[in-house]
């Protein structure tokens, strides 16, 4: 399957930059800020071509992992929100230093994530390692020598972003940074980053930033475009993609995935040819990408949602839709991904369709999404038998909401 899995990356990032938004305060488009400072450090090492796009995309994908563990890191006190950091000691207007995220588990996790996606240069570790200050004092006591320098630039550019609104940085604001990054040479920042800050980074940069934006300017310097990729390849961006949209709420720990390979089966038993079958594997595991957008406290209620909490809610399904629709050749994932929610009556959303205008796949992955649903466990719920989801789709079926003949296949294949 051709894929521009850059275009991919982005639109994830930019879903995963409003959860860290929420969460921490930190600017939006962290991701892309951080990959646009990386690549022009890179540039500065000599990368160029894949190399160099690779290395922006893993910094674009720096904190994937966030959704998964920054709650529960939070609670247990191991991350510092970025507000009160620059409350101590004025932080990096002092002598004193630390690093961000002292908790170690989202970059542990999110190095593993990572390793699902088929790059095709060596980004071990850079995401593993990408809170470790030069000295040691990082969250796995690493040293500069220890790690390597992808990952010691990009922890130069996170904390850049962190610290410093670059969107409005003035030219005394950057020659303030400049002269706080030289002075953590060799403690928090690596002496070869902070070479790599000098001879890379100009003010002109950042004036360019303020006027293209990270997007733009990440495309035209790595080069943006299709590539084939193996069906094998496809399933692991897939899983990729799911677990970080599974993981945004413990309530829908397994409801992308579970979707995904229930669709999988389906569209062998539909004898879809292989294409088609998956790019609707991906589609299914992309689904619910809209909800990163959503609140947690909306997501996660337990009793009955208010009528403004579920029309907050009911917007994840056109979210998914404009996510999605920023990808090129996404055409088809994005409409059978975006209309889940859609019903045969006309009373679905986000777009309302009828029964003539939703197709096979449309009303499959609407089928999909309930029996998922229905027969998956939840914190205030056991999973449903199959039987009694199959009754609760039936019914569903005699009141035109799904498509009756989807719901008794979907009995002979699971029951």
């Amino acid at each position: 399957m051709k894929l521009n899995l850059t275009d991919m990356l982005f639109s994830l990032s930019e879903a995963l930059d409003i959860v860290e938004h929420e969460m921490t305060g930190v600017q939006s488009d962290h991701g892309k800020h951080v990959a646009y400072m990386t690549a022009l450090m890179g540039i500065a090492a000599g990368f160029e071509g894949e190399e160099l796009s690779d290395l922006a995309c893993v910094a674009m994908l720096h904190d994937n992992a966030f959704t998964e563990y920054a709650r529960e890191e939070f609670s247990a006190g191991n991350v510092v929100d970025v507000y009160e950091l620059k409350k101590r000691a004025d932080l990096l207007n002092g002598d004193d230093y630390i690093c961000f995220i002292s908790g170690s588990r989202h970059s542990a996790a999110g190095e593993r994530n990572i390793a699902l996606i088929p790059f095709g240069t060596d980004v071990k570790n850079v995401i593993l390692y990408h809170h470790e200050n030069a000295d040691g004092t990082g969250p796995f006591k690493k040293t500069a020598a220890e790690t390597n320098f992808k990952s010691q630039i990009v922890h130069l550019a996170d904390t850049i972003d962190v610290i410093w609104n670059i969107n409005t940085l003035t030219e005394r604001e950057f020659e303030g940074m400049y002269e706080k990054i030289c002075s953590l040479s060799g403690k928090m920042f690596s002496k070869e980053s902070v070479e790599l800050f000098k001879k890379g980074i100009k003010f002109e940069d950042f004036l360019r930033f303020q006027q293209y934006g990270a997007e733009k300017l990440l495309r035209d310097m790595t080069g943006v475009g299709e590539k084939d990729y193996t069906d094998e390849q496809i399933h692991d961006i897939a899983v990729f993609f799911a677990g970080i949209v599974d993981c945004k709420s413990s309530f829908t720990r397994t409801h992308c995935i579970g979707a995904a390979e229930k669709a999988d089966v389906m569209t062998k038993f539909y004898g879809f040819d292989a294409d088609k079958s998956i790019r609707f594997y991906l589609s299914a595991a992309l689904h619910d990408i809209g909800k990163l957008i959503i609140q947690n406290d909306i997501l996660e209620k337990r009793g009955k949602l208010d009528d403004n909490e579920f029309a907050n809610i009911k917007t994840h399904a056109a979210a998914t839709y404009e996510i999605l629709s920023k990808i090129e050749g996404f055409e088809d994932i994005t409409r059978w991904a975006s209309n889940h929610h859609e019903k045969l009556n006309g009373r679905g959303y986000p777009r309302g369709l009828s029964a003539d205008e939703l197709t096979l796949e449309d009303r499959l992955m609407a089928c999909l999404d309930i029996y998922q649903a229905l027969t998956e466990p939840r914190p205030y719920k056991a999973p449903i038998s199959h039987k009694k989801a199959i009754e609760i789709m039936e019914e569903m079926a005699d009141n035109n909401e799904i498509d009756k003949n989807i719901v008794a296949d979907i009995d002979k294949c699971f029951g």
